[in-house]
């Protein structure tokens, strides 16, 4: 009864209602288009409707479809395959290029701005250059590399070529993230370091690595579930072809609900993605006191 007095009086205080006041829209926001949705898509899952009919009621069906269709498992293979690879380039090659970048090369301030400019780039305008990029015909790859390769209708090179795009566009910003981590870093443990005799690679792998494990850690977790979230570039690019090979959980949520207006379906689909990032977030940080320095529960 106490503590409900005393946040009552808090509310009353005038800076206190203030701040109320001033977070207010960001919570009715947040409230109306995050928390509601989830409510109704998670009952939505267990209903049958068209968006035009009576919504009807059918228990766990759409959940009994989603699991025995059979494109299922080609669907969540490349899911998986586009966030890993997606994950561990989008984190390595901004990891070294911001190393590099960080020891004041010459140049470096144009380097920062040139790499995060595909970050801040609009997906739509990205996926029509390098649809143009991938062009078996015209496209400036091919005649780069002197191949023939239909990169975006090839079932084997759609997935390859998206993984590329993702990562060259998250690069950027990846690299800003570990560029601040670096600013935080002692230097004397990188003097230290070549006092002991420690080449540049042996420096980068036992001491910027360990130092930078929690920036590290942080990065591959945004990384990830981003990557699992894919759609825009999916949808602008492939469409999910050729023959599903690019097809992935969001796509599938999309056309399922919006090509095929099975919004029940599409809603159990994405419950199905909700427990796959949950997991794979719960075992990252269950791991977390193995792999970032110093970490404590």
């Amino acid at each position: 009864m106490g503590n409900m007095k005393e946040f009552l009086s808090n509310i009353l205080n005038k800076q206190y209602f203030a701040g109320y006041l001033f977070i207010l829209p960001a919570l009715a926001g947040t409230f109306t288009f995050i928390i509601i949705p989830i409510f109704c898509s998670f009952g939505l899952s267990f209903t049958k409707w068209d968006l035009l009919n009576d919504i009807q009621y059918v228990g766990l069906q759409n959940y009994k479809d989603v699991f025995t269709e059979p494109v299922l498992v080609k669907i969540l293979v490349n899911t998986f395959v586009y966030a890993i690879s997606v994950t561990v380039l989008g984190v390595t090659i901004p990891l070294v290029l911001a190393y590099i970048l960080n020891c004041k090369i010459r140049g470096a301030n144009f380097f920062k701005t040139a790499y995060f400019l595909p970050f801040i780039t609009p997906m739509i305008v990205i996926g029509i250059i390098w649809e143009w990029i991938f062009d078996p015909n015209v496209g400036i790859l091919n005649q780069v590399l002197h191949i023939h390769i239909n990169w975006l209708y090839d079932t084997n090179f759609a997935m390859p070529a998206l993984i590329i795009v993702s990562v060259w566009k998250l690069i950027g910003y990846n690299m800003v993230i570990f560029l601040s981590g670096y600013s935080t870093l002692n230097n004397d443990l990188f003097e230290a370091s070549k006092i002991d005799g420690a080449n540049a690679l042996e420096t980068f792998m036992y001491v910027t690595v360990p130092l930078l494990s929690p920036t590290i850690f942080f990065v591959v977790i945004i990384t990830a579930i981003s990557s699992f979230q894919v759609f825009d570039l999916i949808y602008i690019m492939t469409e999910g072809g050729p023959l599903d090979s690019t097809n992935v959980l969001v796509y599938s949520i999309y056309k399922n609900a919006f090509e095929y207006f099975k919004v029940g379906k599409a809603s159990a689909l994405a419950y199905v993605l909700f427990a796959i990032i949950f997991i794979l977030t719960l075992f990252q940080w269950h791991i977390r006191k193995k792999l970032v320095y110093l970490e404590k529960d």
